[in-house]
């Protein structure tokens, strides 16, 4: 067989969210910055997304990360983020995946028992520590770039539930948050589906009645996920979330772009403050600890500087080939699957 491209890929999930790792077959994209880069990525290159995100070769639940060489001097390289329906300019399990992936395979040299090194990613530079024993990563920890919250009590008007309060934070990504124990769910792998839905329904009801913008990237705007969260029960203690990707589904990690934003809802309501931890839950058990390293305020706006912590597990090395005759070059996406909402930024 011919085929026109080869891509070779390193299968990694971070405590059970898939963030493969794309390590050769595509070029860097052009662009001055790593949001350069994944705007180019997005505008002109959009189809490698479609061919590893979408059936027959992927699947809705899963991301994929593009390894390039850093912009900035003191990153050991730089990353580009492809999930199922956006880019993004930073997601906590795809970094744990990223600099796992980048020790395991020798792309970055491995010095246990810590090695620290940082990446360089659209939504600013990340800080990385591993804990290593005997070549393998024990633990990844990062510091986040700042996480504010945007709307703290927003009243959100979603069709046959009436008015629910709203909170909206950055945390790599702007993040509607609803109090999961309000609409009556616990937050258990049986009440996956009919979180998918609300939470969708959430989402797009949110990006239509608030517009949130980055003050520093005015690409980055609006609700990108929903997360259902169980009521705060205090530093150090386990609290449960799951967080709605679109197209509709939950992260089956506990999302650290997820737990810094709820950290800086926490922090401005002062439930949480310098050195306090939030252990989050996933839907399907799997733990980060997520902790607020400082408070920032400028002007009118407060920021947090989260710290997250994680594992992350290789599964395997795939290399994706397409067949000139192949039909579905791009692949394709179906309702059942994928929602009502495939398309980029809905």
């Amino acid at each position: 067989m011919r085929s026109r491209l080869s891509i070779n890929v390193v299968g990694c999930h971070a405590e059970g969210e898939i963030g493969d790792v794309i390590v050769g077959g595509v070029l860097s994209p052009t662009g001055g910055t790593m949001m350069d880069k994944m705007i180019t990525m997005e505008r002109d290159h959009d189809h490698i997304r479609q061919l590893l995100i979408c059936e027959p070769r992927g699947s809705v639940a899963r991301h994929v990360n593009l390894i390039v060489p850093a912009v900035n001097p003191e990153c050991v390289a730089g990353a580009i983020i492809m999930e199922p329906t956006e880019y993004v300019p930073m997601s906590g399990s795809n970094t744990i995946c990223i600099a796992t992936v980048l020790l395991e395979t020798g792309m970055v040299p491995m010095n246990e028992p810590v090695t620290r090194f940082k990446l360089d990613m659209p939504g600013g530079v990340i800080e990385v520590t591993a804990e290593c024993e005997g070549g393998k990563c024990r633990s990844i920890t990062f510091r986040n770039a700042p996480a504010f919250a945007a709307v703290l009590d927003g009243a959100l008007e979603v069709e046959g539930y009436g008015t629910i309060p709203l909170d909206i934070a950055y945390g790599g990504m702007f993040f509607g948050i609803v109090d999961a124990k309000g609409l009556g769910f616990e937050v258990k792998p049986d009440e996956a589906r009919d979180l998918a839905i609300l939470g969708e329904k959430i989402r797009k009801a949110a990006r239509e009645q608030f517009d949130v913008v980055h003050p520093e990237f005015p690409n980055v705007c609006g609700v990108s996920i929903v997360q259902f969260a169980m009521p705060f029960e205090g530093s150090g203690k386990v609290t449960r979330n799951t967080c709605i990707v679109a197209p509709g589904r939950s992260d089956r990690s506990p999302t650290g772009t997820g737990t810094s934003a709820r950290m800086a809802v926490l922090q401005a309501r002062g439930q949480m403050n310098v050195g306090d931890t939030l252990i989050h839950s996933s839907i399907i058990g799997s733990r980060f600890i997520g902790k607020i390293l400082d408070v920032n305020h400028f002007g009118e706006r407060t920021t947090i500087v989260p710290q997250i912590t994680g594992r992350a597990w290789i599964t395997g090395q795939h290399t994706y080939l397409v067949d000139s005759d192949d039909p579905w070059q791009t692949g394709y996406m179906l309702s059942d699957t994928w929602g009502v909402t495939p398309t980029l930024k809905q």
